[in-house]
């Protein structure tokens, strides 16, 4: 079987890392990427962090395996017994609640029937473990005690295209201009250098430039390049190590290094224009947005500065921020892994496996990754996440 997929960063190479754990020599897999050293990359450029408070059961199971791949990098991704350095620490989320608290609530049953090891903490149990909080307007929190943590998004998208070449995998530095149909099959990839390619099966995993990559195939999806400000910060108050703390202004922020990091992720109402330069940071949202929420939850932060900013986007698919994972109904070597909605580097490993098991095995095995399909799309039929940052 010869499978083509088109795009390099963590999702693109976690396919094609499983398509060769599993598939080993019976499976020959190339990985078309304009971009191979990911400078534009969301895998590059997010904040590199992973959860298991989610509200639906599959998103954190997905997650689970992730950590698994992410805390046990040497053993899945080490090549020639060189070290895998992701620079992963442990540390949890911590969702904040200052109004009702059912969401909050529903979600922690989902995830503890899992096995997720979160903890529900009142407004005393909470200031009393982060005293530099404020949380008199808090009613409820939610904390991740373990399997949650940040990495170096960038490290791990280069640990599984290391590994996947290692298996045999191959890279093609190239963009893919045209696709070709037969009927209810893709037969091959025109790139812009004039090469064409032929396969069997043709994996999405372009991220935030996924819509432009189904258009050439004459499919709409709706995936959408929205940029997404990070920003550092210094404060001269020494503060413990925190968690990512989500806070309910839609503002976020967690330790990095001696400072920290943050961002305002915006409501579903908010004006949020497609494929903005990256270059050119908003960092208007700092004072605007960011300083005042933070100020507020974190006393020390009235007197915090920033020292740096970056932009990066989130591959957005505004009906339920979920992914559209797998089969096109209609051209059904055809398949999408797109649509992560800012938890694509965490879901890696799980999306790779399982679009593996599909190509190779007809179905899937390890996870039921069917809510995901496409298919929801026609219907509008929303597999909503409530859980978004």
């Amino acid at each position: 079987m010869k499978v083509l997929i088109i795009g390099g960063g963590a999702v693109g190479s976690a396919v094609a890392l499983f398509l060769k754990l599993q598939g080993g020599s019976n499976v020959d897999v190339t990985v078309i990427e304009p971009d191979p050293g990911l400078a534009q990359a969301s895998s590059a450029l997010s904040a590199g962090s992973i959860r298991q408070q989610f509200s639906n059961a599959i998103n954190v199971r997905m997650s689970q395996f992730g950590h698994e791949v992410i805390a046990n990098a040497q053993a899945w991704l080490g090549v020639d017994d060189e070290p895998v350095e992701l620079g992963f620490v442990p540390s949890g989320y911590l969702f904040l609640a200052t109004g009702a608290t059912a969401v909050l609530e529903a979600n922690h049953a989902v995830q503890r029937d899992l096995g997720a090891p979160v903890r529900l903490l009142d407004r005393a149990a909470l200031q009393q473990r982060f005293h530099w909080l404020n949380s008199d307007d808090v009613q409820l929190a939610s904390l991740g005690e373990a399997g949650e943590g940040w990495f170096d998004g960038y490290a791990f998208a280069r640990a599984l295209a290391r590994k996947a070449r290692s298996l045999g995998a191959r890279w093609h530095k190239a963009r893919v201009d045209g696709l070709e149909r037969a009927g209810d099959r893709l037969v091959a990839a025109r790139l812009a250098d004039g090469t064409r390619l032929e396969a069997d099966a043709f994996v999405n995993a372009a991220g935030p430039w996924a819509r432009g990559v189904a258009q050439l195939a004459g499919i709409h999806l709706p995936v959408h390049a929205r940029r997404r400000t990070v920003f550092a910060f210094s404060c001269p108050t020494a503060l413990p190590c925190t968690p990512l703390v989500i806070d309910p202004s839609g503002c976020w922020f967690r330790s990095e290094g001696h400072g920290f990091i943050g961002a305002w992720t915006p409501g579903e109402y908010d004006d949020d224009p497609d494929d903005l330069p990256l270059d050119q940071p908003d960092v208007a949202q700092f004072e605007d947005r960011l300083w005042p929420a933070l100020a507020h939850r974190v006393p020390a932060f009235e007197a915090l500065r920033m020292t740096r900013a970056w932009a990066g986007y989130y591959e957005v698919h505004p009906l339920d921020h979920n992914a559209i994972i797998g089969p096109h109904p209609e051209l059904t070597n055809l398949l999408f892994a797109n649509g992560f909605s800012g938890h694509g580097l965490q879901h890696a490993p799980a999306v790779g496996r399982g679009i593996a098991e599909w190509l190779l095995e007809g179905g899937w095995r390890s996870l039921d990754l069917s809510p995901f399909a496409y298919e929801r799309l026609a219907e509008g039929h929303a597999f909503a996440e409530l859980a978004v940052i």
